[in-house]
């Protein structure tokens, strides 16, 4: 997940990276709208994420990107990713940055109470976030170390 990638700074602004510093990711309001919709009609489940880039490198995210319930072991697909690259594409992250994004997937089971977010890739470099408790709002903020 994390392969050094030189790309200018022009680049990485149009990218969405922010500084550490900054507020959590913007999304357009025309998609956020439609978002919140589909939300509240579908239950969807979304999981903003911040990773910290201590020595600069690449990140991107898999479509077999996926939540398990604990209980059942249900599977939860990824329906879409905000300020992200989709694999095989990588997204600079430069040295002593935060890249923040937000993933988006379809409903969990309504008996979930745990679930764990897994990236499910063909190779090694593969995040997984064991034991998300599962909250009344279904969205969360996770830390990909």
């Amino acid at each position: 997940m994390l392969p050094t990638i030189p790309q200018s700074s022009t680049q990485t602004e149009e990218q969405g990276i922010t500084p550490a510093a900054t507020p959590a990711v913007k999304i357009d309001k025309r998609l956020k709208d439609e978002l919140l919709t589909q939300i509240q009609e579908e239950s969807m489940v979304i999981v903003h994420c911040s990773y910290d880039s201590l020595f600069g490198g690449g990140i991107r995210i898999w479509n077999s990107t996926i939540l398990i319930d604990h209980q059942s072991g249900d599977r939860s697909r990824l329906l879409h990713a905000e300020n992200i690259t989709i694999a095989p594409v990588w997204m600079e992250v430069p040295a002593g940055t935060t890249a923040r994004f937000t993933l988006i997937f379809a409903s969990l089971p309504k008996t979930c109470e745990v679930f764990d977010l897994y990236e499910d890739i063909p190779e090694e470099g593969g995040f997984h976030i064991k034991g998300i408790q599962r909250n009344e709002s279904d969205v969360y903020n996770v830390e990909i170390v």
